[in-house]
């Protein structure tokens, strides 16, 4: 029998050397009909299967093998190949194991056994496997190579950089180095240097679609937008079938808002690759943008199902279903966040929180783990101290600088700041609008910076060089934020102020504005950022704004000539269940009332009259109010009687408005600090009065003052006269206040105090 399959053996062998497959397979077929259990036939013909991809048979030849000989390193070393090639890494771990306990100097046997490991999460111990080849041999590529990925995925991406740079030394011929560099420099946010690996990549490997994608993303990246679509045209060129680069195209046009047209790519690429959860994720978002709210829910439905632990994806879709007030299980829904984040998951950005769970810890603890996603980022190296001259430069940022809630309450503060003693600097990010506000706000700034095409690190870098001794955070963890502005240090001192009402998680934020009532002492422990307190409120408000001469009628309105008007001009998102339940009890005590609310989306409107149907109230007592100017939004006030407040997400600016208009707030309270901003307004226009603790006392005094109208006259006789003479509206006081604090954290730092908590006195 040997005679007869030595010399097919060495033809097979010699075959399989030759890359003449078939003939090889041939042999070694002949080899076995001779002898079943021939190990080197065995062994042969499991590589045979192993390199034409075919690995269940190579798996049940190589198992034979093994079978023969378990001693052999490698035919073990090749069965775990086989193992993997199938998917099947739960059944390679133990091949790999007795394969480095066969041959401990198989350098290649260590990477492949980390591979393995990798692929099944458990990243500690491949790195210790690729560590091990590393002892064999320092200078193993494919070990520096896979621990530079695995590094890079789990976020270590500077050492994940000292692995591919020593691959570079001794590889630099080959494009994937380069592109390896560039991903790490590009996640260090290092785009500059990023840019340069791919052009030296690209010089290598011209029609490498992937290189040409990546550039184009670290040219998104340093906002170089035009650009970067030029590059993703060459990808997709190159590999129309490409779905990443499509994806990365819509990301770009979205963040463009071209949102039409991000659509259209983000399709492409889910007929490519449609089992890819990015994808569908970012085509919620997009269908946000556009308010089809509806088929937003859907694309985040089918991005859950591929895969439900996607970040944020779950709390965009609750703020999605929120925005239409659809509440089918909501309750759960709303557990099931605060369970996620318990659990140390990401199942949303902060500020969903915000608006369904009245839990400051819970609050703090999404904040930081969202804040990991812009870290301090020291490229730019330390600030330097400013010698005091007298004037205070204080750096406004935010994108909305026009016509919007946070410049409706912020215009005159600007204007009124000592400019003797301040120097404020508007540093926009947001659109080119030339509206009254905006007008306005060229004005009453030094220094009006507009610094849209800039990337945040640039922006940081220009703040530093203004000599910006407090950068004041007016975007927070709201629509279209910045937090990597001042995760680069804009500024010394940093401030969380008026926008975002909570903690930004965030090491580098020093100072949060507040006041005792929307941040009690007892409440320090869930911010991050030492506390500001203001006396009266942390809230500024502007006297300067304008309501209608225009008196409007019911009937233009929509709204019943008689009965008593409820109103509540809260974004939709804001109405809870519970709170509509309690809405609906006093509708049906109060005969004849109606409830007034915004119209935001036709969804919220139909879904809002299905759920006062379902508690037994008529769908035609809510009447929707359509948006319009701010000053007529603010006259159409006095047709109502009373503003109800909702819960956990109070009536921040729209409290403001409505009291500025002299129409009574009736609030509730809650433990986090936007359950709690109502009750601060009230207090400080000298209302408290309107201040409830529990549902029940909200449900009692709502229909106490609906139906008892020297009670509510009274109420409104006292907003009346205390609209000019109270806190609430004293600008003037407010500036002084805020400027009292900005000083005081200015002199801490000047004495090289760290920051702390700080009370500022009343006047």
């Amino acid at each position: 029998m040997e005679s007869q399959v030595l010399p097919l053996i060495h033809q097979s062998v010699e075959r399989f050397q030759a890359g003449d497959l078939a003939t090889a397979e041939t042999l070694l077929k002949q080899v076995l009909q001779i002898d079943p259990r021939n190990f080197a036939g065995l062994h042969v013909m499991g590589l045979v299967h192993v390199i034409q991809k075919n690995h269940e048979e190579a798996e049940t030849f190589l198992r034979q093998a093994v079978d023969v000989n378990p001693s052999s390193g490698l035919a073990n070393y090749n069965l775990a190949i086989a193992l993997s090639g199938a998917g099947k890494e739960h059944d390679a771990l133990p091949v790999h194991a007795r394969t480095v306990a066969l041959a401990p100097n198989n350098q290649d046997a260590w990477v492949n056994y980390g591979k393995s490991l990798s692929a099944l999460k458990r990243h500690e111990d491949a790195l210790v496997c690729y560590d091990k080849a590393l002892e064999i041999n320092p200078e193993h590529v494919a070990a520096l190579g896979n621990r530079g990925a695995l590094l890079a995925e789990l976020g270590r991406n500077e050492e994940a950089l000292v692995c591919f740079e020593k691959v570079m030394a001794l590889d630099a011929a080959h494009p994937a180095v380069w592109l390896n560099i560039a991903n790490v420099l590009r996640n260090l946010k290092r785009y500059d240097e990023a840019l340069e690996h791919y052009d030296h990549a690209i010089k290598l490997d011209q029609k490498n679609a992937d290189l040409w994608s990546n550039k184009a993303n670290a040219l998104r990246n340093l906002r170089r937008y035009d650009e970067a679509l030029e590059h993703y045209d060459r990808a997709i060129r190159l590999a129309p079938e490409n779905g990443d680069a499509w994806y990365n195209k819509g990301y770009t046009l979205t963040g463009l808002k071209r949102h039409d047209e991000a659509l259209a790519h983000y399709a492409r690429a889910i007929e490519l690759s449609p089992d890819k959860a990015d994808v569908w994720y970012i085509m919620g978002n997009t269908l946000i943008e556009l308010k089809q709210h509806e088929e937003a829910i859907a694309s985040f439905d089918r991005a859950l199902q591929i895969n439900p632990d996607h970040e944020f994806l779950f709390g965009d879709r609750l703020s999605a279903r929120m925005t239409i007030c659809d509440w089918q299980d909501a309750e759960a829904q709303f557990a099931e966040l605060a369970k996620q984040i318990e659990n140390d998951k990401k199942p949303c950005t902060p500020f969903t929180v915000l608006s369904v769970l009245d839990s400051p810890a819970l609050q703090k603890k999404a904040a930081i783990s969202y804040a990991q996603n812009f870290p301090a980022n020291h490229s730019i190296g330390a600030t330097h101290k400013r010698s005091p001259t007298g004037m205070i430069r204080i750096g406004y940022f935010t994108k909305d600088f026009h016509e919007h809630a946070t410049s409706f309450l912020t215009a005159e503060l600007f204007e009124l700041h000592d400019k003797s003693k301040f120097e404020i600097i508007a540093i926009s990010y947001g659109p080119e609008k030339f509206d009254k506000m905006r007008v306005r706000l060229l004005q009453a700034f030094d220094q009006f910076v507009d610094v849209r095409e800039k990337t945040d690190r640039e922006i940081a870098q220009l703040s530093r060089e203004m000599g910006i001794d407090i950068a004041v955070d007016m975007q927070g963890y709201q629509t279209e934020h910045r937090p990597g502005i001042f995760a680069c240090r804009a500024a010394p001192i940093q401030v969380n102020f008026l926008a975002y009402p909570g903690t930004m998680g965030a090491e580098y934020m020093n100072y949060l504005i507040a006041d005792s009532t929307v941040v009690p002492e007892a409440h320090r422990q869930h911010f991050t950022e030492k506390i500001v307190y203001l006396p009266d409120t942390y809230q500024p408000n502007d006297r300067k704004r304008a309501i209608a001469n225009r008196q409007f009628t019911r009937e233009e309105l929509g709204l019943p000539q008689s009965g008593f008007v409820f109103c509540c001009f809260n974004n939709n998102y804001k109405i809870t269940p519970s709170v509509f339940d309690v809405w609906m009890r006093i509708l049906k005590e109060v005969k004849g009332s109606v409830l007034w609310l915004l119209e935001d989306n036709a969804s919220a409107t139909r879904n809002l009259r299905a759920e006062a149907e379902k508690r037994g109230v008529s769908g035609e007592r809510l009447v929707f109010a359509k948006f319009t100017s701010h000053a007529d939004h603010l006259a159409r006030h006095r047709v109502a009687d009373l503003f109800l407040d909702t819960l956990p997400y109070n009536a921040h600016t729209t409290a403001s408005d409505a009291l500025w208009a002299e129409l009574p707030v009736l609030t509730c309270t809650g433990q986090s600090f936007t359950s709690r901003v109502a009750a601060s307004l009230l207090k400080a226009i000298d209302l408290p009065e309107l201040i409830t603790a529990s549902a029940t006392d909200y449900e009692h005094l709502a229909i106490e003052l609906a139906t008892q109208s020297d009670k509510l006259l009274a109420i409104k006789q006292k907003l009346a006269s205390k609209r000019m003479t109270a806190p609430l509206f004293d600008a003037p006081r407010y500036t002084r206040n805020l400027e009292a604090a900005y000083s005081t954290m200015y002199e801490r730092y000047q004495s090289h105090l760290p920051p702390d908590h700080i009370v500022i006195a009343k006047m």
